[in-house]
């Protein structure tokens, strides 16, 4: 018979209720939207520090925009169809003040080896990163970029900015049809040499000096002394802001240049080019793509084509964005989310395809403009999306003129400081053997980057799985042998620390005692019992005996369920000692 519904415990309602009510309370909704942390305080004074950042953040934008789409081998507009869609995601999702997402050095150069200059494929794989992104994210996953190590990164970063940085040497020497892969490059580069253009390399090289000065001013900018004269500060001021917006005043003044010369009829520069006007349609992205020839290239084999991409560009993409959050969260005092910056850059990502943009990431150099300019709030993104959007809306026949040379200037000059050497001496000095993976990282990314990041992340991984196989065992006599273990007891490493006991223990005449310092034990799995069952017995045999020290309970708990024979244990050496001197039996 049924059961009656009149008086049946409401328990589980009302929990179910509490779990809703949870979910959608107040506090919930700050933590997966922090604008809500943040904007109900928002005060004026803030106002004019975000609006100063944002413009000028802006004014670096826009050129570095163009001049990575160039080196993902991508028309200049979309490195602006980019720029703009972080900046509004980011100032509702974002836990960093500083943070600014949008097209980077690294990213362009992961994504040219898989897009192949196919804008089609260039969204479609934004698409696919952001959905890969914040799948991570709602599963909290972001821990899997705990197992890529320094060494590698930096070997990465430096590869990539040397292989970004010759690979613009084309632009400033005026070059056309040099191969993209570096070896390739560098040979064509130097052969094409006799016939680089006199007009490129003078403006290049000129607009590489004036960068370089102007990067260096600011560099060298003493600090204010207490109540400044009117005339220092302004002075001052005036250095600071010339050189924080070089970028932009640099490809202004190579594009008046060479508009004169076109208008006088002289063609001495290599131009942008015709660039599409206007903004982006909002669409989604193309799940295939019809060639020329009217063949239908479908979603699978684009996914197919782009491979490893899915794989590495979310991954480095979101290693990026988050070493760059947490660096400027520690330096400014306040803490971020990883996971919720990994949702972050996935929203960014998924609906920054609808505006047909390629992959996008923090950007180290936009992002420390952000912080010394003063922004208080994720709102100086909104000004810096606005500055994107006019560019686009009004600007866009004018990137005509701009010189592929003053682009190529300013990329260099943008990823010259990611060649860090100083991680060769600081490797050194710290661990030698972490130079392994730094280098093979470094040398096989000039290969494909790709097999560089994975080369590195498989050598380390196999330096750590030694490090676990092979644990130390430091051994001292007392009479009998206390070998303590300096680190934790795994399966890899239970037959090595076995040997390693029988070998000092047992094969010598006499026969020793053994305690084994177990402190950094903190657990064991059934092929370590069954090691120690077989060394217990050997010592059994051999009518000496082997003591356990600093059993955590957890560990002492298993041992104990697994009933071995002749199992003694206890709290320290010293009372492990007396056990063995007076030849007692300790249960």
């Amino acid at each position: 018979m049924m059961e009656p519904l009149v008086g049946r415990p409401t328990g589980d309602r009302g929990s179910l209720r509490d779990n809703i009510a949870s979910c959608c309370s107040y506090s919930t909704l700050k933590k997966y939207l922090p604008i809500l942390t943040w904007l109900p305080k928002y005060r004026l004074g803030w106002l004019k520090m975000d609006l100063i950042a944002g413009l000028t953040v802006g004014l670096t934008a826009v050129p570095q925009a163009l001049a990575y789409a160039e080196v993902a081998g991508l028309p200049v507009q979309y490195g602006l169809y980019s720029a703009f869609m972080g900046c509004f995601i980011y100032c509702v999702f974002g836990t960093s003040k500083d943070v600014t997402l949008g097209p980077t050095a690294i990213m362009s150069l992961l994504c040219s080896f898989y897009i192949e200059g196919d804008p089609i494929y260039a969204v479609l794989l934004t698409f696919l990163c952001g959905i890969i992104q914040a799948g991570m994210a709602i599963l909290r996953l972001g821990f899997l970029l705990d197992f890529i190590s320094y060494p590698v990164i930096k070997g990465f970063t430096c590869a990539a900015a040397v292989t970004i940085g010759f690979g613009q040497v084309k632009n400033i020497l005026g070059l056309k049809n040099i191969p993209h892969q570096f070896f390739l490059q560098v040979y064509y580069v130097f052969h094409g040499i006799p016939e680089a253009r006199v007009g490129d390399v003078i403006l290049g090289l000129s607009c590489l000096l004036v960068l370089v000065m102007l990067t260096w001013m600011k560099s060298h900018l003493e600090p204010i002394p207490p109540d400044p004269p009117t005339h220092v500060h302004a002075a001052r001021g005036l250095v600071w802001s010339v050189a924080t917006i070089r970028n932009a005043l640099v490809v202004i003044a190579a594009t008046v240049f060479a508009y004169s010369l076109e208008v006088s009829g002289y063609h001495f520069l290599t131009l942008t080019g015709r660039t599409t006007d206007g903004l982006p349609p909002f669409r989604p992205p193309p799940f295939s793509e019809r060639t020329d020839n009217g063949t239908v290239i479908s979603f699978s084999e684009i996914v197919m084509d782009v491979g490893g991409g899915l794989i590495v560009i979310p991954l480095m993409g979101v290693l990026e964005s988050i070493a760059i959050a947490k660096a400027f969260a520690s330096k400014n005092d306040y803490r971020i989310d990883a996971n919720q910056e990994l949702f972050a850059i996935g929203l960014t990502n998924i609906m920054g395809s609808f505006v047909s943009a390629y992959p996008v990431t923090g950007s180290f150099g936009r992002t420390a403009v952000n912080s010394q300019t003063g922004v208080c709030t994720p709102a100086g993104g909104i000004v810096t999306g606005v500055i994107v959007l006019l560019s686009l809306a009004f600007l866009m026949p004018l990137f005509y003129y701009i010189p592929k040379a003053s682009l190529a200037a300013v990329i260099i000059c943008a990823v010259t400081p990611m060649i860090d050497y100083r991680v060769v001496k600081e490797l050194w000095r710290v661990r030698r053997l972490d130079l392994l993976p730094f280098l093979v990282t470094f040398l096989v990314s000039f290969w494909e980057v790709q097999y560089g990041i994975v080369g590195g992340i498989i050598l380390s991984g196999f330096m750590l799985l030694y490090l676990l196989a092979r644990p130390k065992l430091k051994v001292t006599d007392h009479g009998v042998l206390v070998m303590e273990l300096d680190s934790g007891l795994n399966f890899p490493a239970s037959e090595y620390i076995c040997h390693h006991i029988y070998t000092q223990a047992l094969q010598v005449s006499p026969p020793r005692c053994v305690v084994l310092d177990c402190h950094h034990v903190c657990g064991i799995d059934c092929t370590v019992v069954n090691q120690l069952r077989d060394l217990l017995r050997q010592f059994k045999l051999q009518n000496v005996s082997l003591v356990f020290v600093g059993l955590k309970h957890s560990v002492l708990d298993v041992l104990l369920a697994a009933d071995l024979p002749g199992l003694k244990h206890t709290d320290s050496v010293e009372a492990g000692l007396q056990i063995l001197s007076s030849n007692t039996h300790y249960d």
